[in-house]
Formats: C-alpha cells, structure tokens, sequence
C-alpha cells in the first residue's frame, strides 16, 4: 500500500509539475490570472454572454467588494450602444457597477475590470470609465486554407481543423474566441481572401455553423471569404457575370442557406481581379457591379460586403497609384451595406509606406482600413517587431480631407463622414503553435489590434504597458524589495524595446523611404538585386528602389509617375517637394542623388549607412535588455526569445550587408569609416537561397 501511496503522489507531483509547464507555454496569451478566487457578483439576467461574463468575474476578481452587472437603455448607457459601457467602483467596500445597454458592453466591462487588475492598477482607487467602441465591426482576417495551411502564417498550422468538423470541436475554439471578447474583437473572417469555393458548399457552411455556435457567446460573428467565380465553379452555371439574372439568383439562394443555418452570419470579404482571381472585370463589368450583386442578395438579412482595394495590374503605370485610380471613379455608387477594405499603405503592407490616399478621398463609400497583424514583411515570426507604433502612425496621419484633422482613423470610424457601417480589419497571426503566434511577443501585436480597434486614441506605451504587465507579471515577479525594484526597471525597459522595435526593423531594413526589397516569393531577407527572367516587373525589387549611378528611389513627384497628385494639399506639395519630403519617406517619393544633403548634415548614402547600422546596434541592445529577464521570466519563454533575438541580431547584419553592399555598386561612396563594416561579400549574398521550410537559421545554412 505504501509503495502504492507513492506512485500515486508521484504521478500527481508529475501532474502538477507538468501542469506548471503548460501554464507557463505561452498558451494562455495574456489571460494569464488566476482562477481561484470566489468574488461576489450580481447579475439579474442570465444568457450565455451574461454568463460567461459572470464566470470570469467569479472565478478571477480578487479585488474584494461585490461587482453588479446591469443593463440600462436609458442615458447614457443608449447613447453608448449595445457594445459601451460605463465601470465605477467607489465606496469603503470598493464595490464595483458595470452598467451597459447591451450584453456584449457587459461582456467587454468584465474583461476591462480584469485587465485593470492583472495590469497593476490601483484597486483601491474610484474608478469612473465610460467606454464605446471605435468601429463597428473590429474582425480578424484569416488567411486560412481549408487544407490547414495559411498564406503568410509562421505560428504552425490553421487553427480550423475542418476534416474534424463539425462533428469535433477543438477547444482551442474557444481559447481562440475568449481572447479575443477579452480586447473587443467582435467578428472573425475564417478562410483566405485568396479562397476556394469549395468553403460556400453545403458541408462546409454545416462546418462554419459549428464554429459560429461556439464563437456566438463571445459576441463574435463570422464571415467568409468569396471566390467571385463561385457560380460556375460550385453552382454548374455557365458564367458568374453579376448582372446575369440566374447569377443573382444563384447567390440570393446561397445566402438564404448561410442564413437559415447562421442567423448572424456578418457578410463576405471578396478579393477580385486582383493577382489573377476571377471578378467581374471578366465580364466587363466593373467593382461596383460585383459588389453591389452581393450586397443586394445579403441586404434582406443585414449582411455587409467588404470588397477589397487590393488590386493592380502589369504594365499599367505606378503600382502604388493603381488603388485609387480603380475605385475613385465609383465613389458614390455603391450600395450602402459595402464597405471597401484598403490596405493601410498603397503598395502592400511594407515596414513604411505612407497612408493609402484612399483614406478620405472617398468621401460618399465607406472605407475600412486593412492592417496585417502577422509579419509578412517584419521578420515573420522570428523578429522582435511591435507594430501599435506603426499602425498610430497611419491612424494618425492627416490626410486634410476636410480640412486639418481629418486622420485616417477619424475619417473611417464615422467621426467625419457618417457612415453606417465603420470597420477595421486586421490580417490575423494566430497558427496551431502552443502559443498560438510563434514568438512570444507577436502576441502583442493580436492583442494591439484588438485594443486599438477599440480605442484607437490610445498611445502605443499604453497597450505595451498592458500587455506586458498582463503576459509576464514582472510587477509579481519579485520577492524582495530589491527584486521588485528591478523588476519595475526590466518592464520599463522592455516597454522601450518594444517602442523602438518597428523603427529598429525600418532601420535594418528599408530605411528613408525604400520599400518592397525582400526576397521573390517568401519575402523574408533581402534580395534587391533580384531580377528572374519573365516576373513581374511590379514584383521585383528594382521596380521600386531604381538604383543607378546617379541615386536610388522611386520618383512619385509631378515629375514622375505624379503620385503625389492622389493626396490632398499641402500633402501634395509636402511629399512632392524633395526638401519638404520627410526623411522616412523621402525614397518612396523621390529618386535622390547619392551625395544629396539631409538636415541631419550627412549625404544620403552616408546617412543609409548610418540608418542600417542603427538597426543593427538596436537589436543588439534589445538581447542585452532580455538577457536581464531571465531571473524573472519562465525559462520557456525566455529561452524562446532569446533564440529568435539571436535569429533577428543575424539578420539584421545580413539585411545591413546586402542592401549597402548592392547599393554602394552604383554610389560607389565608401561606408563611414567610423562605423562597423560589413562581414559578407556580395557575391556570396547573391549567391544564398533560402529553405523556406527553415526560417530559423538564416543567414547561415543557406544553400548556394
């Protein structure tokens, strides 16, 4: 019995012990609290929203006082809307009201009250927040295929196990939906705008229904993406030409059967006539004639079409340019419930671009804006890459629509023009990894998304602060006084390494203004000498950088492709002008000579050299700030960051090295010789190919 008694002690130690593993794998993202606690709340109704908002309060508050959930429709809470809220606590007990007109703003409140918590606030504080949303819908893309693999997606495999449904639901589904009610995400697009028709067929919407069951109590609604061809791909009808009436009919029959199995299905995302899928330009009819078929077959069930900006074509003149020439024309002529989808710069998702002129230059369509949360082009999931800094700077950006102050963000969440549907998108990250993003820190970035849809007013330190205090408790961590005080240091500087990492990543690679000198295809590393026989021009780095022995950089002034002309004065003039033009955008808009002088008081291609470095000196500095956190810091997180530190630390010396080295063959200027040179040889770099099965050992491994 004895020797019976210590198995079973043993096993149970090595259950805990392996339980104590798992909680610390990066799994639990940043709901990280414990769920021991017994907190008094009160809730007079109950729904599944009302009671899963009542179970994390329960489970988790550790504040003391009794927490009251009530819905009002009465003001103010009215005029907050079904998903506002307003959170007081005050009083000797501290007991905290959460008051909204809805269950979701009930929902949203909870979460609010526990991130105030697992954030280090004061609780013993008066608390007085009044909270709504910035933009309707807050949606996740999925580039998800319905084989498990995802297009640009470095966290493993799709999260959507879709030969499994929907007869078996994962309870990452779940996880998945928790974290996102958590940060105000109310809506999810599950398959790649690059999409197969297969996902409109009968078992695939019984598949889609199951995950709408289980995201529905999280207030999150789901929508599909489209192949614009579907009809006569999937329906047998001879053509999918949207003003066909059988074509119409097709889709009005398909929605009708989304929503008899989904009452809340949201809509369709489309991609069309854009890098070879099918759209109605094949039948000679225009964007606005495809999306208006859709809207009207959705508007019976107030269903929306968000239709993509995306879209360019070979030889017709600046790619950069393409967007607003193709949709400027139809401002005015789409149906109320489309909105159009544009990327937040007008090439495609590079480390800087300036804001797509799109943004307030349609002034009678909605317009959402599209941010691409995984890093397609900041390092994958292998680079250190904060990208709120990057986001604020496009919301932030002025477009002088409507005069000063007309932001992106103001003119596309109906504080400008009122419209009656505001969105934002952002280009999900999450995989099948045990940490659902692959490096620990690309989680911040679903979690920006998520609090910068809500709140796009609130500054980047802001969102750091939280979601650092949330995922690694370093105001916890100490047990000494002395600890305590490091700790609050290594969380403060760790907030600046992740303020600094998106400029750090410009830096190393596309700085002043170059853009688009990734590697053909993967578009991990450099390759800016790329040029394959029979590409795309537009696809190649030499489209945009136009190195020669004169200068470098693409000429958007009226003097070139005139792309300046699609913003509003004084941008026009701003950008246009070559010493007005900001420095960070100065080669996106101006070919400049090589000896041109900066208001830095260096020439262009010295300050190259001096920008590369920096980027390189900046990753260096952020291993040295990491390699602190390892008395405080699990030791599988840290091990992992500290191998992708290692990783981006590589790369960015090999991203400094390609580009100077190229570059310097038509400047012909030496690097300063005060700073570090470079170790590779051009002719060897030219030489790398990368595995694309193996992103974790460039630059070095690679075959030549």
């Amino acid at each position: 019995m004895d020797s019976m008694k210590q198995t079973i002690f043993l096993w149970i130690g090595l259950l805990f012990f392996c339980e104590l593993l798992r909680a610390e794998d990066g799994s639990r993202l940043w709901l990280r609290y414990d769920t021991d606690a017994d907190a008094r709340i009160v809730c007079q109704q109950s729904s599944p929203i009302l009671d899963i908002a009542v179970s994390e309060l329960k489970n988790a508050w550790q504040g003391g006082g009794q927490v009251t959930l009530q819905i009002r429709h009465t003001s103010p809470w009215d005029e907050l809307g079904r998903e506002g809220y307003t959170l007081r606590s005050s009083g000797p007990n501290r007991e905290v009201t959460i008051t909204s007109a809805g269950e979701k703003g009930l929902l949203y409140g909870a979460y609010h009250l526990l991130r105030l918590q697992e954030s280090g606030a004061d609780l013993y504080a008066d608390q007085d927040f009044t909270e709504k949303p910035a933009y309707k819908l807050r949606i996740l893309n999925h580039w998800d295929n319905p084989d498990g693999t995802i297009e640009r997606g470095y966290a493993g495999h799709s999260l959507w196990q879709w030969d499994e449904l929907p007869g078996t639901l994962s309870p990452r589904y779940q996880q998945y939906a928790r974290a996102n009610a958590s940060i105000g995400i109310n809506a999810t697009v599950l398959n790649n705008v690059n999409a197969n028709p297969q996902i409109l067929s009968t078992d695939y919407l019984r598949k889609v229904q199951a995950l709408a069951a289980v995201f529905r109590p999280y207030g999150i609604q789901v929508f599909l993406s489209i192949n614009f061809s579907t009809p006569s791909e999937q329906g047998g009808l001879p053509t999918s030409d949207p003003l066909d009436p059988a074509v119409c009919r097709w889709w009005e029959a398909k929605v009708k059967e989304i929503y008899n199995l989904i009452p809340d299905f949201g809509g369709f995302l489309v991609k069309a006539n854009s890098e070879g899928l099918p759209g109605p330009h094949d039948f000679g009819r225009t964007h606005a004639d495809g999306a208006n078929m859709l809207a009207d077959a959705l508007k019976p069930y107030d269903g929306i079409v968000m239709w993509r900006a995306f879209v360019y074509e070979p030889g017709d003149g600046d790619r950069a340019k393409q967007a607003y020439q193709k949709f400027m024309p139809f401002d005015g002529q789409f149906r109320d419930n489309v909105i159009i989808q544009v990327k937040n710069g007008p090439v495609d998702f590079q480390p800087r671009e300036p804001f797509s002129p799109l943004f307030g230059a349609m002034k009678q369509t909605p317009v959402m804006p599209e941010l691409q949360i995984t890093q397609e082009y900041t390092g994958f999931s292998n680079h250190l890459c904060f990208l709120a800094p990057m986001w604020k700077e496009v919301l932030e950006s002025d477009t002088y629509q409507q005069g000063a102050g007309s932001t992106v963000a103001r003119v596309t969440d109906g504080s400008v023009y009122r419209q009656s549907v505001t969105a934002i998108a952002g280009v999900a990250n999450t995989g099948d990894d045990v940490n659902w993003c692959g490096h620990p820190f690309a989680q911040a970035n679903w979690y920006a998304f998520g609090r910068l849809a809500w709140d796009h007013t609130l500054t980047s330190q802001q969102i750091a602060d939280e979601w650092l205090a949330q995922t690694f408790s370093l105001h916890k961590a100490g047990e000494t006084e002395a600890d305590n005080s490091q700790a609050v240091l290594l969380h403060a500087q760790l907030t600046r390494v992740m303020l600094d990492s998106h400029e750090a990543v410009v830096n190393y690679m596309m700085p002043l203004g170059l853009h688009h000198l990734f590697a053909f295809g993967h578009h991990y590393g450099p390759e800016p000498w790329c040029d394959l026989p029979g590409a795309r021009p537009d696809w190649l780095p030499r489209y945009y950088h136009r190195a020669d022995r004169e200068g470098v950089g693409f000429d958007r002034s009226a003097t070139g492709s005139n792309a300046v002309a699609q913003y509003h004065a004084p941008l026009d003039t701003l950008y246009g002008n070559m010493d007005s033009c900001p420095d960070e955008l100065l080669l996106w808009f101006h070919h400049v000579p090589w000896t041109y002088p900066l208001d830095t008081g260096r020439t262009l291609w010295d300050e190259l050299c001096y920008r590369y470095m920096r980027g390189v000196d900046e990753v260096r500095g952020f291993q040295k700030v990491w390699d602190q956190a390892e008395r405080f810091v699990d030791d599988t997180r840290f091990r992992q960051v500290q191998h992708r530190l290692k990783i981006q630390a590589r790369d960015a010396v090999w991203w400094r090295d390609a580009c100077l080295l190229y570059f310097r063959t038509f400047s012909r200027l030496p690097v300063p010789y005060e700073l570090e040179r470079p170790v590779h040889e051009l002719k060897d770099m030219m030489e790398y190919r990368i595995d694309i099965t193996n992103f974790e050992c460039p630059p070095y491994g690679f075959t030549r």
